[in-house]
């Protein structure tokens, strides 16, 4: 299960970014933040703690960057958490080859003239991975969730610990990149 996540967060291909948020939350008023403590038992997967380490400390960052400060939890107006998923997909293909040529197939049908008109229909099913990690900005006294941001993208494993921490470095910018929301015009 922990290949499984180090394959996940070692992704690299197609991404998909995500964020929501309410809309009626003033952003800029939020300076501090802390981790949350309880463990949230709807992530199937857990994250080894090499990779736990590189997720917080990428996220503790880019909170730094966005200039808020992480302090102990009794005083953050933000707690943070983390979650991670893997979905499996399926793709799949059909298409047909068809081999000769047949001049007279609008006159006698098929069969008729050289090579007739032979063909094989292929179906290639492809099963495949996408794996998602999904950052919560919670408010701290009324423990309602304020912004949420999420990146997907197709499993594929990063061989080296510094393209490991690389990978997870820029998704979780990716991820940030709409935090605090922009106000609507």
């Amino acid at each position: 299960m922990l290949l499984a996540m180090a394959l996940m967060l070692g992704a690299c291909s197609s991404v998909d970014t995500n964020w929501d948020y309410n809309p009626a939350v003033d952003f800029a008023q939020f300076k501090t933040f802390a981790w949350t403590t309880s463990v949230n038992d709807k992530s199937e997967y857990h994250l080894d703690g090499l990779m736990d380490a590189r997720v917080r400390k990428a996220i503790d960052d880019q909170l730094a960057l966005k200039g808020l400060t992480e302090v102990p939890h009794d005083k953050a107006q933000l707690l943070v958490n983390y979650l991670t998923k893997v979905d499996t997909k399926v793709d799949v293909d059909t298409f047909t080859n068809y081999y000769g040529y047949n001049p007279y197939y609008p006159y006698y049908g098929p069969g008729w003239g050289w090579g007739g008109q032979w063909g094989q229909t292929q179906t290639q099913v492809r099963e495949y991975n996408v794996g998602t990690l999904i950052v919560d900005l919670v408010d701290a006294k009324t423990k309602a969730l304020l912004w949420r941001g999420s990146i997907a993208d197709i499993i594929k494993d990063k061989k080296t610990p510094q393209e490991r921490t690389e990978f997870i470095n820029k998704a979780v910018a990716d991820i940030m990149a709409n935090y605090p929301p922009k106000p609507q015009q």
